[in-house]
């Protein structure tokens, strides 16, 4: 057969766009041969996936847990809310009365700039509504209300209108696009393992093993992973939570972010000084 006779990859792909897929399969199938033809770049198959995925996933499957929500009690002092919004490192905060059932708003860090010239403080005057959302909506409608109302952060309640969570614009976004980096990020491969201002380290879990045992001192194999997220991933056998403790090896890693897909980093408390031995991370 001449081969001039036969369709193009284009116009079978134009073929079957134009008659439309059948089901969402196909169009993933047509999407990974676009790419295996280099008709669009990993980043944005992984986009698109992640956008079709939001409308099947719910956002109990990537909001932060009750236990695990950073919250500012509206009777707390001034001298108390401070050191919790410092340590959190969070834009917004749940601002509950007493109870974590009980959430009477939303306090913006910002804010705090403005209190402070205050002389009456009162925490209520300065709290923004909060929205509240059920278990079960789907990540692309909650997009779409996020985007609409410009709101950031909803409180999500079970059947039972008990608090069960929180979700932010930016939980929706990275299970779209993938980890989103902010101010309280740090840089690139350099800066992979930092000294936080509490004494403790701050390290990606793409940081590799081999340079991760060069900084701790620790003698952790890469023959079965190559990061030290591999090395949590592979103790626990399971994705950890956020705040989740591990020991590992005599070091206590704590997961300071993660989602449902990915864990991004981790605090890790200084190794206990040896006999003899004066080197700490650098």
């Amino acid at each position: 057969m001449d081969s001039d006779s036969k369709p193009g990859f284009i116009e079978r792909l134009t073929s079957l766009l134009l008659r439309e897929p059948e089901d969402r399969e196909q169009l993933v199938q047509i999407l990974h041969s676009a790419y295996e033809r280099n008709l669009m770049d990993a980043d944005a198959l992984t986009i698109i996936e992640g956008a079709l995925q939001a409308s099947e996933t719910r956002v109990t499957d990537v909001m932060i847990p009750r236990a695990q929500m950073d919250v500012i009690d509206v009777d707390n002092p001034m001298d108390e809310i401070v050191p919790i919004v410092i340590e959190a490192a969070h834009s917004r905060f749940p601002v509950v009365d007493g109870d974590r059932d009980n959430v009477l708003g939303i306090l913006l860090a910002k804010d705090l700039l403005r209190i402070h010239t205050e002389e009456e403080f009162n925490l209520r005057d300065w709290l923004r509504p909060a929205v509240f959302i059920p278990e079960s909506k789907r990540l692309n409608v909650l997009l779409r209300e996020f985007r609409v109302s410009r709101n950031h952060m909803a409180i999500v309640v079970n059947e039972y209108g008990g608090v069960a969570g929180l979700v932010t614009i930016e939980d929706v976004l990275e299970q779209i696009v993938g980890d989103i980096e902010d101010e309280y990020d740090f840089d690139e491969a350099h800066d992979n393992i930092r000294l936080d201002a509490s004494g403790r380290y701050r390290v990606k879990a793409r940081t590799e093993i081999e340079d991760f045992n060069a900084a701790f001192s620790t003698k952790f194999s890469d023959e079965e992973f190559d990061t030290v997220g591999g090395l949590i991933l592979r103790h626990l056998g399971r994705m950890p939570k956020r705040n989740e403790v591990v020991d590992i090896g005599g070091l206590r890693f704590q997961v300071l972010r993660a989602d449902s897909r990915r864990l991004y980093t981790l605090l890790i408390d200084p190794p206990k000084p040896q006999t003899g031995a004066e080197d700490t991370p650098a």
